[in-house]
This record gives C-alpha cells, sequence and structure tokens, in this order.
C-alpha cells in the first residue's frame, strides 16, 4: 500500500481508504460478522484510513464499525465521521447538536478521540451557519483535544471555495469529495491547484460513480440522467467484451492524481476489498483506459448536482 500525506493535517494516509457507509447496508443487506472481516482484511492489507457518518444506515454503520475495531490497536487506524446529517432530510449543523453528534459517534465507535471530523453533505445547509457556528464549535472542539482535524463533504464543488475563503486560514483542513474523480467526470481536478494553495487535504470518493462505472450498474435513486447513465453502461459492456474489468480501471484511474491524498471504496465483503487493494497496486493497462475514455468523451464532466439552489453547481449536459 502507497501512503499520501493529507493536506496540513500531516497525517499519512493509505491512497486506499475504506468506505464504512457500506457497513450500515446503504447498497445491499450486510452479515454483521462478514462486515467486521472486512474492516479487519482492509487493515490487514494497510488500509489505514477509515470514513463513516451517523448517517449511514442511521447508525448501523458506525455500530458495526464500532465492533469490528474494538481491541485494535488504535495507533493503527486513523478515524474520520461527520457531523450534520442523521436521517433522509434531516439536517442539524447548531452547535449543540455537533458537540452531542460527537459524544454519540465516540461511544458507538468505543473511541475517546475522533481524528477527522467532517461536516457532512454541507450543500444542504445554510453555508454562513456553516462558517459562523458549526465549523467554530469544530475548533473548540479541536481545541479542547477531543478531535484532530476538521473537514467539509460534499457534492457540488462550489461549496468548497465558498466556505474555504470565509474561514480562517486552517480552519478547513479537509474536503471530502464525490463523483467528480472518476473516469467519466474528472472536475475536481480544476478545484486541486486552489485547494493545494490552501494547504487542504483533498479526500476523494465513490470512484465508480455510485455504481455507474460497474457491472451492476447503478441503483434506482441514482441521480445521473439516463444518456450518462447509458453511457456509462457502453463502458462496462466494452471492458467486458475485452475481458477487462471497468471497476479495476475506475479504481486506478482515480488514484492516478497525485493531488488527491485517498480514494475511498466500500465494501462490506472481505474478498472485494481484497480485489479492490490489488487492483491498486497492479500496473495500469494504458491502451484500455484511452479507450474507455474515448467511450465516455461524450459525457465528459456531464453532470448532476443537489441542494440548496444557492449551493449547487451549474450543470453540464
Amino acid at each position: 500500500m502507497h501512503y499520501r500525506t493529507l493536506g496540513r493535517t500531516g497525517l499519512s494516509v493509505s491512497q486506499l481508504g475504506f468506505g464504512a457507509s457500506s457497513l450500515g447496508g446503504v447498497f445491499r443487506s450486510v452479515n454483521e460478522a462478514e462486515a467486521i472481516r472486512t474492516v479487519r482484511t482492509s487493515l490487514d492489507l494497510g488500509i489505514n484510513f477509515i470514513d463513516v457518518s451517523p448517517y449511514y444506515g442511521a447508525t448501523k454503520a458506525e455500530t458495526v464499525l464500532g465492533k469490528a475495531l474494538r481491541d485494535v490497536p488504535r495507533e493503527l487506524y486513523i478515524l474520520a465521521t461527520k457531523v450534520g446529517q442523521y436521517g433522509e432530510g434531516e439536517f442539524d449543523f447548531s452547535a449543540t447538536r455537533v458537540r452531542k453528534s460527537l459524544d454519540e459517534s465516540c461511544a458507538r465507535l468505543g473511541v475517546d478521540h475522533i481524528d477527522l471530523l467532517q461536516c457532512h453533505d454541507i450543500e444542504f445547509a445554510d453555508l454562513s451557519r456553516i462558517v459562523g457556528e458549526t465549523l467554530p464549535e469544530l475548533a473548540r472542539l479541536k481545541a479542547e483535544g477531543r478531535i484532530g482535524h476538521i473537514g467539509i463533504t460534499g457534492l457540488p464543488l462550489r461549496i468548497f471555495p465558498a466556505v474555504v475563503d470565509r474561514c480562517p486560514p486552517g480552519l478547513v483542513e479537509t474536503v471530502l469529495s464525490f463523483c467528480h474523480y472518476e473516469l467519466n467526470d474528472d472536475s475536481l481536478a480544476g478545484l486541486i491547484p486552489y485547494l493545494h494553495s490552501k494547504d487542504v487535504g483533498i479526500i476523494n470518493a465513490s470512484p465508480t460513480g455510485m455504481g455507474l462505472l460497474t457491472d451492476r450498474g447503478v441503483p434506482t435513486w441514482h441521480p445521473a440522467p439516463e444518456h450518462v447513465v447509458a453511457r456509462c453502461r457502453l463502458a462496462a459492456e466494452y471492458c467486458r467484451r475485452v475481458g477487462a474489468d471497468i471497476v479495476k480501471l475506475a479504481i486506478q484511474f482515480s488514484l492516478g492524481h497525485p493531488g488527491i491524498a485517498t480514494t475511498l471504496v466500500g465494501s462490506a465483503n472481505p474478498a472485494n476489498m481484497r480485489l479492490n487493494v490489488a487492483h491498486a497496486l497492479e500496473p495500469v493497462d494504458h491502451e484500455l483506459m484511452a479507450a474507455v475514455l474515448q467511450i465516455l468523451k461524450p459525457i465528459h464532466n456531464h453532470n448532476f448536482t443537489r441542494g440548496r439552489p444557492e449551493n449547487r453547481d451549474p450543470l453540464l449536459r
């Protein structure tokens, strides 16, 4: 496993991180014992960065992860969780709820310290409240030694500079972006120089676009427009015809940018995580990569967005 420094945090994180939403049964029903084995297997393979949230599976992901980490030496993993989102459409970024949420997460996870605490999906919030109330409360928790570092997450890219530019330098230490550095959409790349100029560490998630770049295809709730889904399906079909795995290619593409510290992949199946790590370490088939990128070229950076109207990215379709 290779490791990269996560911005100003100084944390050395595995370039492939474990996205623990899978433990909450977000994508399929989960066998708890198998899920626990998956976490242990990931740690054994050198993954040291784990990202979770109380929102995933309505606290189930944190609960299962806590069981998996029981008796694992604390220095063997870097733990990130989130505040602000708790149920479908349920958001509370108040200072009081932030502090209570941290206490609840620590109890479920079986720890007394969170390495990285992130404001979850801030596109659904009034960004003035994030800047004026939520982040200052996280700063107080950091000063108290309850958390190590502070981050923000979300889908629209515009929210990141909109918050970072309004905060004291160094307050926001990381951003977690998803579905914007993958084979069909690498628009995050345009923001990387700005984030590096602010010494903000970058976490990339959903290298398969929440199912777009898989043989299984997208779940029914997926927000991508049909022409994007159809073109990604063509790319997956091409990979199958030539005996290749589009998931492998998707992971390798997402790991290819040296400015991204870690890319999150999730599974509740140990065999899948072994395969994901193997994909990350194998050489890239550049000819195949070029062919798939050509198939996806008609939808390059065609996006989907969400959140409060003022926080949404302009649509490119």
